[in-house]
């Protein structure tokens, strides 16, 4: 019999073009192998075992080790094998580095080297998806296999050294892929725990480059964002943070989310480049950021400017009146309302939104015109001889009668439509009897 030393894979370093995942195959201290220092293979197995490991190209590898199984499939070495074969396969065949990584986590569940190999290539299968829905079920896969990665216990026969360089490297892709699953499902809260630690668990150095952490940040901004409720200054941080160390063409991808986050807090541009050049100091913001960036004023705020400089409610436009009628405190609701209450007016080009027997509903502010919602509702004297079509324009008239605040609706009694005037018939020619010549 001969032993054969089962090599231990150290060290998360890269298995495909873009990746940062994989492992350099090390030797393993006897003390780390089976058996007291080998694993007891019959000559001709060690003799295949060593012609399959010894293969000096990943292409002639992973055939080599692929017979390898076929002859001896409960090998002693079988999970060395297959640990090699899914590192082979990484180097230029995503789709069979997942099935060997399946093989292995058949034999070893805690895998910690498969796991991470689950994580990233399902990841990449969901990359090249465009449908949200189609997505979902890769990035379960890479969020499942992402969990059971940072939940691997340390293998018996590896040092704490050892296992720490794997699972070190390892864990921003077992967290990018569950905050990714997470931010898919509308679940905004579990992404920005998961990217956190995940930027956490590294050097602050390692955030500033180009690749998959400086991403991760990006997406933290974008898991900010679709908070509920939004956080516009969280995101304003990590997307400028983002923007600022990314190469091109991202940073110009990149730079539009962080304006308009900090826009959406702070209601302008002022102040943008001291923000740019605090995110590049430091990864997380100051605690003080809050009070360093003034934020907008409120809606309630802007009603009480808006009254402040407008002496006569009832020149107001349109969308400011909703707005006040929305956001303004009842008092103030009141001082626009009674400008308009059983006031008759007419609406030119106002947009179909829907039509019934007894009412139309119409976007009729620029607002509602831009978000294709309605605003108001017409409550109609008389059945439409001929109603109009969604998305038509027509002139309307009608009296105010009633609202709803949020979302805003304006009903209108006597609603009648204006037709189109028809141009006046031009006149028919006289036709003259030509006068006979003479």
């Amino acid at each position: 019999m001969k032993k054969a030393v089962v090599a231990s894979l150290l060290a998360v370093a890269s298995v495909a073009s873009g990746a940062r995942i994989a492992v350099a195959q090390t030797p393993a201290p006897a003390a780390n192998t089976q058996a007291g220092g080998g694993v007891q293979l019959a000559p001709a197995e060690y003799n295949a075992y060593t012609a399959a490991i010894g293969q000096s190209t990943p292409q002639t590898q992973a055939p080599a080790l692929e017979s390898f199984l076929t002859t001896y499939p409960q090998s002693q070495v079988k999970a060395d094998v297959l640990q090699r074969l899914m590192l082979a396969y990484s180097a230029f065949d995503p789709a069979k580095t997942l099935d060997a990584a399946d093989r292995l986590l058949q034999v070893d569940p805690s895998n910690i080297r498969a796991l991470t190999m689950e994580s990233y290539f399902h990841l990449q299968n969901a990359d090249k998806l465009t449908d949200p829905a189609a997505k979902q079920p890769e990035l379960d896969k890479a969020a499942e296999a992402g969990q059971k990665g940072l939940d691997a216990p340390k293998p018996k026969d590896m040092s704490d050294a050892d296992f720490n360089t794997v699972k070190t490297a390892a864990v921003p892709v077992f967290h990018r892929a569950i905050a990714t699953s997470a931010l898919n499902k509308k679940d905004a809260a579990t992404a920005v725990t998961q990217l956190k630690q995940s930027l956490a668990s590294v050097p602050v150095e390692q955030t500033k480059t180009p690749g998959p952490l400086l991403t991760d940040t990006y997406l933290l901004a974008n898991a900010y964002y679709q908070s509920t409720p939004p956080d516009a200054l969280n995101c304003a941080w990590y997307a400028t943070r983002a923007a600022t160390f990314a190469p091109e063409p991202y940073k110009t991808q990149m730079m539009p989310l962080a304006k308009y986050c900090y826009k959406k807090y702070h209601g302008a541009d002022d102040g943008f480049d001291a923000l740019v050049t605090a995110s590049q100091a430091s990864l997380d913001p100051p605690a003080d950021l809050s009070t360093t960036i003034k934020p907008a004023p409120s809606p309630a705020d802007i009603v009480k400017q808006v009254l402040a400089s407008t002496p006569d409610p009832a020149t107001l436009a349109v969308s400011d009146k909703e707005f006040i009628l929305q956001n303004g405190s009842p008092e103030d609701a009141a001082k626009v309302w009674d400008t308009v209450k059983g006031k008759s007016v007419q609406f030119p080009d106002a947009t179909v939104v829907s039509v019934s027997d007894t009412a139309l509903q119409l976007s009729v502010s620029d607002d509602a015109v831009q978000s294709k919602t309605a605003d108001f509702t017409f409550n109609l004297t008389a059945p439409l001889k001929t109603p109009p079509a969604a998305g038509d324009k027509v002139t309307v008239t009608g009296t105010y009668d009633s609202f709803t605040p949020k979302p805003i609706m304006i009903t209108m009694s006597n609603g009648t439509v204006v037709e189109p005037k028809k141009a006046p018939a031009k006149p028919t020619p006289a036709h003259h009897r030509a006068t006979p010549r003479k």
